[in-house]
């Protein structure tokens, strides 16, 4: 049996849940999430507690059993806690702004790159060279965060760019003088 799937949700107080077959809808203090659920597994609510089961051992089935409760904790715990993303811009000049519904980044271009910022996510600037993603919806949040890091990844020479708060970047060595006669 999936080790994954057989562990129950707790579901915080604050955070109603709707089942429908395919879909649960998943309401909270942090926001909403409507989450498509494969049609294999079911989906039982029982004193407080979400409990997910399969009706077989078939291999699909398995794997499904797993995807839906990870899907379904996930939902649970954007809804009562909310994901979060922190990435950091490396490289003298280069920064980040907002002006409205947009994120402004000045990174070594000629031009500044004028990104939207999606419905249910949120961003918060503590510095000009630090970025907070914050939402309900982890794919959301940790999408919005790689199309970011993906205008200017870190470059291996120097480390400029922009990467995620713990990311270890290594740096390679330059040129090195060989040697001579």
């Amino acid at each position: 049996m999936s080790r994954i799937g057989k562990a129950p949700i707790s579901v915080p107080t604050g955070v109603e849940i709707q089942l429908q077959p395919g879909l649960a809808k998943v309401k909270g203090p942090k926001g909403k999430v409507d989450q498509v659920m494969p049609r294999e597994v079911t989906i039982e609510q029982q004193d407080g507690v979400l409990v997910v089961t399969r009706p077989s051992d078939n291999r699909r089935h398995r794997a499904m059993h797993g995807l839906a409760r990870s899907l379904l904790a996930n939902a649970v715990h954007g809804c009562s806690q909310g994901f979060e993303r922190t990435l950091q811009i490396v490289g003298v000049g280069y920064r980040a702004q907002l002006q409205g519904r947009k994120l402004v980044l000045q990174i070594g271009f000629c031009h500044p790159v004028n990104m939207e910022i999606p419905q249910g996510v949120e961003l918060e600037l503590p510095s000009q060279t630090r970025i907070v993603i914050r939402g309900s919806d982890k794919q959301q949040v940790g999408q919005f965060a790689a199309e970011v890091r993906r205008v200017r990844p870190p470059e291996p020479y120097k480390g400029k760019g922009i990467r995620y708060e713990m990311e270890q970047v290594k740096i390679k060595p330059g040129k090195k003088f060989a040697g001579g006669e």
